[in-house]
């Protein structure tokens, strides 16, 4: 019985709900990325490359052989580095995908936690931490002119 209370505890602690909805957003942004590299920027390249398709692009090692038959007595051995390019480009606009969210979040982030932003609202910890931070500067204040008094 004890397994299934620590289960319910972490399942309702949000911990597996965070870890789905990541998976989630994660799988469609990948959907996302390969419609955007697949349908919009490989037909422009390969236009440029006189409609040439990237993912064929191989350096063939040895050719394959077939018989009179047509049957494959030896297969062709290639590098397919069309594909390996069509990867490095995945990877590329990923990466620079998730900079840019990231970027635009960390902003968004650091606007809310500026206590000083009135187009934002602050959080209640940072107001908080704001108005004792005011305070203390204030005591110091205080103090140093009480101290410069007494000297």
């Amino acid at each position: 019985m004890g397994i299934l209370k620590e289960f319910k505890e972490f399942a309702v602690k949000g911990n597996m709900m965070d870890m789905a909805i990541g998976i989630i957003i994660g799988a469609s942004f990948n959907k996302v990325i390969d419609v955007l590299v697949k349908k919009v920027l490989m037909p422009p390249l390969s236009l440029l490359s006189n409609d040439t398709n990237f993912k064929d692009k191989k350096i063939i090692l040895r050719e394959g052989t077939t018989d009179s038959t047509g049957v494959i007595t030896t297969e062709e051995v290639a590098v397919y580095y069309g594909e390996l390019f069509g990867a490095f480009l995945d990877f590329l606009i990923i990466g620079f995908t998730v900079f840019i969210v990231v970027k635009f979040m960390n902003r968004l982030r650091n606007k809310a936690q500026d206590a000083k932003d009135t187009t934002v609202a602050t959080p209640k910890d940072i107001e908080l931490l704001a108005h004792i931070k005011e305070l203390m500067e204030e005591q110091n204040t205080m103090l140093n002119a009480k101290i410069k008094g007494n000297s």
